[in-house]
């Protein structure tokens, strides 16, 4: 027998259809357009990346004490791994390859040091004495060019100078314990970094094997590959910023040694050659201001038309740099655009000063390496690592 079932009312004209769950969710997607959904899905993306990374920089800011000798360290290491290896090859023990490495490394910072302190206190009467002469004929040549200043102006401005100086004498003394608190955290952090750099050094793998087990099982190919890959690039990048940075300290130095031939005298060479090479690790920035301190110099020293050809010397030496050594060598070892390194030093500089535009471009050159790779996805193909068997810095 059939049951009857009452026959539901037809709705009355003009009255709104109640939609169920599937037939309101088809309806909302084609009432949004197909570019709105697409960019509300990157929206949020983005959103989530951006919050990760301000949350990632403000730890480094409030861990800045460690990261940085961290951070120095690697650097270091990079540089010492390959030496250590090339001693194991040839059969010396782990053990004494560390210690050499370490060693050598600590005499060559330790004399770098050594002689600019030497050099800066040789030369520093000389410039003490030149600087007063300078000064001199700079008060001659405004007192005698079109400008007419006399030297009652001039000591009413060095006057302002003074009293500007005793209005902000509490400032210039926060900065005096500053500089204090800066001693010390800068004998604390290289302490870290030398501890981080043996034991780097002594058992890289163990620290890389850890570091790869905090990640899901799934996800280990992929990040000891693209962490392999990062270590090869910052490796190179080491050995060509040290290139480059041999090539800038030399050119300057070499022309400044010529001028002084020329001109009569040239001081503190081999303190400015240091600087030189220092700074050119700062790329784009480094070495040019390294350079201004040598112009400076030949200001002081041996006046105008010296400044002038040590200008030259630094254009040159730059012009060399942007046009082969870049191109060629940090090219093929950074594999970042040359925009890129520069707004890459700019920010780093802006968010964490000298160390975050000594630190900007081997981070960018590693991070685009790593994505890079994991985007490619050649790590599916790759068996899954044996975690106690990764050797990526001893390799």
């Amino acid at each position: 027998m059939k049951l009857w079932r009452p026959r539901p009312a037809a709705p009355a004209p003009g009255a709104r259809k109640v939609l169920t769950g599937p037939e309101r969710k088809k309806a909302v997607e084609e009432a949004i357009p197909v570019g709105v959904e697409v960019a509300g899905q990157w929206a949020w993306r983005i959103l989530a990346v951006i919050a990760v990374l301000v949350v990632f920089g403000i730890l480094i800011a409030t861990l800045k004490e460690i990261v940085i000798p961290f951070m120095v360290s690697i650097l270091v290491s990079a540089l010492l791994v390959p030496f250590k290896n090339v001693m194991i090859r040839i059969g010396w023990p782990r053990w004494v390859a560390v210690v050499v490495a370490m060693v050598v490394a600590l005499i060559v910072i330790s004399g770098l040091v050594f002689v600019i302190v030497q050099q800066v206190r040789s030369g520093l009467p000389d410039i003490e004495t030149r600087s007063v002469v300078a000064f001199n004929n700079f008060k001659d040549f405004l007192r005698t060019s079109p400008l007419q200043i006399s030297d009652a102006q001039l000591n009413g401005y060095v006057d302002q100078v003074g009293q500007a100086i005793q209005a902000n004498s509490s400032t210039l003394l926060n900065g005096a314990v500053s500089v204090g608190t800066t001693a010390v955290s800068l004998i604390t952090g290289t302490l870290l970094t030398i501890f981080a750099t043996i034991f780097i050094l002594i058992d890289g793998a163990g620290i890389w094997a850890w570091v790869v087990r905090l990640f899901p099982r799934k996800s280990r190919p992929a990040i000891d590959g693209a962490g392999r890959a990062g270590w090869v690039t910052l490796t190179s990048f080491v050995r060509a910023q040290i290139t480059v940075a041999a090539v800038d300290a030399v050119g300057i130095t070499l022309g400044a040694f010529i001028i002084g031939l020329v001109a009569g005298g040239f001081p503190l060479l081999i303190p400015i050659g240091i600087l030189v090479f220092l700074g050119s690790f700062i790329p784009v920035v480094g070495a040019v201001v390294a350079g201004a301190l040598a112009v400076l110099v030949a200001l002081v020293y041996d006046g105008p038309v010296a400044a002038l050809f040590m200008l030259g010397v630094v254009i040159l030496v730059q012009e060399l740099e942007g046009h082969f050594l870049q191109p060629v060598l940090m090219g093929s070892a950074v594999k970042v655009h040359g925009l890129a390194v520069v707004f890459a030093v700019a920010g780093g500089s802006f968010l964490a000063g000298i160390p975050g535009a000594l630190f900007a471009v081997p981070v960018v050159a590693v991070v685009n390496v790593m994505v890079k790779y994991i985007a490619r996805g050649e790590w599916r193909a790759i068996p899954k690592p044996q975690v106690s068997d990764v050797e990526i810095v001893n390799e």
